[in-house]
């Protein structure tokens, strides 16, 4: 079966950033964003994806996090889809519901070759770590974009901010892991009656 990997560079006057990632991988990853916290939850998001991720990134953090937490998101979403190739025989959509302590968070997706973003997480917090917590949304935003994906994320309850983004982003690794799936009775089936996506 064919690998399904991606290789993107990125480079602005604001961002550098190299990134590969394998679809069918084993939850491997060397991630360095100068933002400790969003290494974390990318790490986290490689193991629950079960991903290999390598990313090196650097931005101009001195102005501030929104262009390197904006471009990692559109990077990452451009290495999905190069990833999954032409989508024959995946599941395309996928949804997971992640308790963590006192914290749920839900998310589904659906790589329908058209882009859309829904938030519902009210985080209390203006930074958890070193991340900035609004940012989360733009991060999200990149993602979807160029993944061309639905994404719907939603935080149903908890206390904890630092839950509600962690689970957040384990919900939606999971998520992506399914609808990125190949299902062997459907291998040479493009999921759409439309014929394309």
């Amino acid at each position: 079966m064919k690998s399904r990997n991606s290789s993107i560079y990125r480079k602005t006057a604001e961002t550098d950033i190299r990134l590969k990632l394998a679809i069918d991988g084993r939850g491997r990853y060397e991630i360095s964003t100068g933002i400790r916290f969003l290494d974390h939850m990318l790490e986290l998001f490689t193991r629950h994806g079960g991903f290999d991720l390598s990313l090196k990134a650097t931005g101009d953090l001195d102005v501030d996090q929104h262009h390197t937490v904006e471009d990692i998101g559109i990077v990452l979403g451009q290495a999905v889809r190069e990833a999954l190739g032409s989508k024959k025989g995946i599941n395309r959509a996928g949804y997971f519901v992640m308790p963590m302590d006192e914290t749920l968070a839900l998310a589904a997706i659906d790589l329908s070759g058209r882009a859309f973003l829904v938030i519902n997480a009210k985080i209390r917090a203006s930074r958890v770590g070193d991340l900035q917590t609004e940012l989360i949304e733009d991060f999200f935003h990149g993602f979807a974009t160029s993944a061309a994906a639905n994404v719907h994320l939603k935080v149903a309850y908890g206390r904890s901010s630092h839950h509600a983004v962690e689970a957040m982003f384990k919900a939606f690794a999971r998520a992506l892991r399914f609808a990125g799936s190949r299902d062997a009775r459907l291998k040479r089936q493009l999921p759409s009656t439309k014929g394309l996506l």
